[in-house]
């Protein structure tokens, strides 16, 4: 269906153009104001569940990434995870999603990132050192984080609630952490390290999820990697700076570089790990301490404190060969964690009552009927 006005391509059915707004309806059909932004929002829910994979495949489930996407799509999936564009449980579909937007906003920030450089280095401009410290800083954490909330398939949760999670949760977990080794004292060593920071996520990722909103495994994934994120990337602009201030813009690069490589792999997706573990622990009980010690989140936070641990170590080798399979380790079973999000959200679809029949409906009411 074409828009007169716009000549936009609109798909069938739609009774207003999703480019410049025109509505295709007649007055009289609108009984409710808001009836145009509920089937908006129907109509834009919709999207991020079409062209999912069925068999969990690395080759299926980014073969979006490189396919030509319009920026109406791009914008379609920030509308998600509202009171009104959430779906239901029975809307929502358990196969794996194909997430794409993530690769795109790892471009921008690249190109971002470029033209700070080229301010810096070309125009020795001192002003766009902060802007060049701070998205060399952000950018893989949030295009890891992205690709976390395109993986939720519940959807329930917005954009806004991400962005806060990362500032306040990243500046929260990194001061729990300050406090934890301020009692430490002179007992640093890379296994107290990874205690300590593991810790503070994780009480931080629990501050979070600890209401029934937040019901899902996949849901504790992407809470957890918002956290992440922001411990990441606040984590790193500070490293930045004191590798700018002891040595040299050759050492900052350095340091932005390397940790932005290894940063898919480090806190974000270890926050991740620890959310999606807790979720799976609670199960559908209120919060209580008793969830910290269940098997099921006790062995992930475990395996994270060991495989941070083992991040910091001086062992021979550990950068970047070590942590390429630290790395992988704890993606492996970050999609394991997914796998299990998506069975999850099977399971409660099945336990959902059957709507009755037609024919049993029809029974019922002529029996009614006959009755005197």
């Amino acid at each position: 269906m074409k828009c007169p006005d716009c000549i936009y391509s609109n798909p069938e059915g739609v009774k207003f153009c999703l480019n410049c707004g025109k509505n295709f309806s007649s007055e009289d059909e609108i009984q409710d104001p808001n009836q145009l932004f509920y089937e908006f929002a129907s109509y834009v829910d919709g999207i991020p569940r079409n062209h999912r994979s069925i068999v969990p495949n690395i080759k299926n489930i980014f073969s979006r990434v490189f396919r030509k996407h319009s920026i109406l799509e791009a914008e379609r999936l920030f509308i998600v995870g509202t009171a009104i564009t959430t779906p239901k449980i029975e809307d929502v579909k358990e196969t794996w999603p194909k997430p794409w937007l993530f690769a795109r906003v790892f471009i921008f920030a690249l190109l971002t990132f470029l033209g700070l450089h080229i301010g810096l280095i070309w125009f020795q401009n001192i002003n766009f050192l902060p802007g060049l410290i701070v998205v060399g800083a952000f950018a893989v954490p949030l295009t890891t984080l992205i690709f976390f909330w395109e993986m939720n398939a519940p959807q329930n949760i917005a954009i806004y609630r991400i962005i806060y999670v990362v500032f306040i949760g990243g500046i929260l977990s990194m001061l729990a952490a300050l406090v934890f080794f301020n009692l430490l004292k002179n007992n640093i060593n890379p296994i107290t390290i990874g205690i300590v920071e593991e810790l503070a996520k994780a009480v931080t990722v629990i501050y979070f999820v600890r209401n029934q909103k937040y019901r899902y495994i996949l849901n504790g994934l992407l809470i957890g990697a918002a956290v992440g994120a922001g411990f990441a990337a606040f984590e790193t602009a500070g490293y930045a700076l004191r590798s700018l201030l002891t040595g040299s813009f050759e050492t900052l690069y350095n340091t932005l570089l390397w940790r932005s490589v290894l940063a898919p792999g480090g806190h974000v997706a270890w926050a991740a790990l620890i959310g999606a573990a807790f979720l799976r622990a609670r199960e559908n009980e209120n919060f209580s301490l008793s969830i910290l010690v269940k098997p099921k989140f006790i062995r992930i936070f475990l395996l994270v404190v060991l495989i941070h641990a083992l991040w910091d170590t001086d062992i021979p080798g550990m950068f970047p060969y070590g942590h390429s399979i630290l790395m992988a380790i704890s993606w492996v079973v970050a999609f394991r964690m997914i796998q299990l999000g998506l069975k999850e959200i099977a399971e409660k679809k099945s336990q959902l009552p059957e709507e009755p029949k037609e024919s049993t409906v029809t029974a019922k009411i002529i029996s009614k009927v006959k009755q005197p």
